[in-house]
């Protein structure tokens, strides 16, 4: 007897198939149920399930009252899509995800000092001014991660850009909780984003690309540190 699961992957396939054969292109709208379902030779029931799980993927895009349709595609929608299961992980996968952190944001800093214009780098300055005077743990995490995705951003890679935001996002939790117990925080912050700028500024990828990655290894290493002291809570 045939899995529920084993058809639900079938018409999964079969969907996805079709997109990348061109049957079903970017931004039409798929044929009624009753007659997709009979096309891929799967019940309704199957058929939903394939389609709720294409949506969460970002593949597809359920517009109620419209019907069900192929999104756009770009690599960067469907990355955002990541997001959601990101949410999911435990305390190991934050340790991971800080990994990927460090992998990302340093060559995505290291591509925008290769790119970006000068609104930008005011647009970073002005952003640096507002943290310096910053002290709530919430509000200054935040702004960090919007000044990072600016950096993102200048280097002119939205699929870059957005796997950066969607790794970063996931650590906030946990670097809030740093900056609430580790007073000098916002005084570290600071120095370490003006010699982000002053790489940014100088368009020297390597200066750049080392002081994103100090930053970004500083943060990991403590949180590591605490993560283990804490007996893996946070």
């Amino acid at each position: 007897m045939t899995s529920t699961g084993s058809v639900v992957d079938r018409a999964i396939g079969a969907l996805v198939a079709r997109v990348e054969n061109g049957e079903f292109s970017a931004g039409e709208r798929l044929p009624p149920e009753a007659d997709l379902a009979d096309a891929l030779d799967v019940s309704r029931l199957s058929l939903r399930e394939a389609v709720r799980t294409l949506a969460g993927a970002g593949v597809l895009e359920v517009r109620r009252g419209s019907g069900t349709f192929v999104t756009d595609l770009r690599p960067d929608r469907l990355v955002a899509a990541t997001g959601t299961f990101l949410d999911l992980a435990g305390d190991q996968g934050v340790a991971e995800l800080f990994e990927c952190r460090r992998v990302l944001e340093p060559g995505a800093t290291a591509l925008a000092a290769t790119r970006i214009d000068d609104a930008a780098l005011q647009d970073l300055q002005e952003r640096l001014a507002r943290m310096q005077g910053l002290a709530e743990p919430e509000r200054l995490v935040a702004e960090d991660l919007e000044f990072h995705a600016a950096i993102a951003a200048a280097a002119g890679n939205a699929t870059l850009a957005s796997l950066t935001a969607a790794v970063a996002g996931r650590t906030a939790r946990v670097r809030i909780w740093r900056a609430i117990v580790e007073h000098d925080v916002l005084s570290w912050t600071h120095d370490q984003h003006v010699a982000i700028l002053r790489a940014l500024r100088a368009r020297d990828a390597l200066a750049a690309w080392t002081a994103a990655t100090t930053h970004v290894v500083e943060v990991e290493e403590w949180v590591r540190a605490h993560l283990s002291s804490a007996g893996g809570t946070t």
